[in-house]
Order: C-alpha cells, then sequence, then structure tokens
C-alpha cells in the first residue's frame, strides 16, 4: 500500500515531479528527461493505474484519500498528502480537481503493433494544441476508432492537459508516433488501409461519400493552422470534407474529428 506522507513546504525536494505545471516547454523537457508524466482527477489517475501505467507518486488533498483508496492499496508509490493552498503554490494553479499523481510513460509499441486487427486509425499529421490531441483521442475512443498515429511533430498525448481532455482515452486507445513522415501514408496503402484525408482540396468530396464502402480506414487530420501538408494531401487515397452552411468553411480539428468519426463509424 502506498506510503501517505504528510508535506508542509513547497520547496520539498520530493514534490519535483509537481513544479510548474503551467510552463509548457518546462515540462516537457522534465518529463521526457525522467520518463514521466501526470494524471489530474480521481477519474483520469485511476485509469492511469488501471492501465498499468506504474506510479512514481501521487500528491492529493486529504479530502480525496478516501476516493482513491483502493487504488492507493495497489502501489508502493508515496503518497504526498499536502493542503490545497500547498497543491497550488507547488503546481502553479488551483488544483480543483485534488488529486495528482506521477506515472512512469512506456516505450512506445511499434506501428505493426498498434495496427494489428485494427480496422479504423486516426492519423495526425502537426497537431500541436495539446487540448485538440486529447480531444481527438476522446472523440476516437467514443466513437469506436482503434488506434492513433502521430507525426512526429504531434503534440504528446501524454502531457498532463492532453490526458485531462481526453478524460484518460489515451490509456485506452493504443497509439505511436509514425516513423516515416514522408511515405506514411503510402505506407499505410500497402498495409490495406484507405486513406482519407480531411482538407478543403478542390476535389474533396463529402466525408460521408469517402468513407463509403471503406473496410480499413484511415481518418487523416491535418494542423490548426494550415491544415494538412501538400504532401499527405496528395498522398491520400481520397480527400475528404464536411460540408458547411451559411460561409464557414472549416471546423476546429477535435470539431472535425468528432463528426468524421461518427460518420465514419457509421459506413
Amino acid at each position: 500500500m502506498a506510503e501517505l506522507v504528510e508535506i508542509g513546504s513547497a520547496d520539498d525536494p520530493r514534490l519535483a515531479d509537481y513544479r510548474d505545471l503551467r510552463d509548457v516547454e518546462l515540462r516537457k523537457h522534465l518529463e521526457a528527461e525522467h520518463g514521466l508524466f501526470l494524471a489530474e482527477g480521481e477519474k483520469v489517475v485511476r485509469r492511469a493505474v488501471e492501465a498499468g501505467h506504474r506510479p512514481r507518486s501521487f500528491l492529493m488533498a486529504p479530502r480525496w484519500l478516501d476516493g482513491l483508496s483502493d487504488v492507493l492499496a495497489t502501489t508502493d508509490a508515496p503518497c504526498y498528502v499536502v493542503s490545497e493552498d500547498l497543491a497550488e503554490q507547488v503546481t502553479g494553479f488551483h488544483v480543483h480537481r485534488g488529486a495528482l499523481a506521477s506515472l512512469e510513460r512506456r516505450p512506445l509499441p511499434a506501428l505493426e503493433e498498434v495496427l494489428e486487427g485494427a480496422r479504423s486509425v486516426l492519423v495526425l499529421e502537426e497537431i500541436v494544441d495539446h487540448t485538440n490531441v486529447g480531444a481527438i483521442f476522446r472523440s476516437g475512443a467514443a466513437l469506436g476508432f482503434d488506434a492513433v498515429l502521430l507525426a512526429p511533430r504531434c503534440a504528446d498525448p501524454l502531457y498532463r492537459r492532453s490526458v485531462k481532455v481526453a478524460m484518460g482515452a489515451v490509456f485506452a486507445l493504443p497509439w505511436t508516433r509514425l516513423p516515416d513522415w514522408h511515405g506514411a501514408l503510402l505506407a499505410l496503402t500497402r498495409r490495406g488501409f484507405t486513406t482519407v484525408a480531411l482538407t478543403l482540396a478542390d476535389d474533396a468530396v463529402p466525408v460521408e461519400e469517402a468513407v463509403a464502402g471503406v473496410d480499413r480506414l484511415a481518418l487523416v487530420l491535418g494542423s490548426e493552422g494550415h491544415g494538412l501538408s501538400p504532401r499527405w494531401e496528395e498522398t491520400a487515397d481520397r480527400r475528404a470534407i464536411i460540408p458547411m452552411a451559411g460561409g464557414i468553411d472549416s471546423l476546429n480539428v477535435a470539431a472535425a474529428t468528432a463528426v468524421a468519426c461518427y460518420v465514419a463509424a457509421r459506413r
């Protein structure tokens, strides 16, 4: 069972994993260097541990101990018990969900492992906003997609904000980084997937039409600003659009993903 350790100082070195959570660049460096990620909130902490991620430690206000007692009983990792004011001093924001956990990252699985048995996958290119990445994972998991593939420059699905927005879906949906950005879509086609890119290209057809009759689908999504690169737009097997009304040309990438996933799940 986790050892409960009461801490009364924000300078305590044992709290290093939880410092300055609003500093994105600092957190990226720290988490990569130490091979860790953070989960926030009772449900997300529980889902991370149940998914097999090994806890390094927990940080909780006293009122959250009972709700996570069963999780704490499964590990020898320390649980640092602090006041809510102290938690805010350490993290840099009000931890209104009361509980945080620092967990060990696992090595990313090989592409072959992630795609084994998959019928529907999401493929992300240069989506750099952590909130969008988390929302995309949540939509994919909710609407029956089997995996997510990320180009090298996509935001980290295990960054705290991504995990929080995804409500733990990043632990339920297999994912990995694509080893070859340039030939990624052609490689998926060779593996038997039909790559359908969401884009405003002139030859794009409504998404219902683009996914009709497709067995193994790879739904391809581009960045928040300029969308897909010309390389990925051109090498996709099909190009699709979500028809808009009222002169609006597109949706936010997370909203567009939800719509396209809903349509694709019913193909």
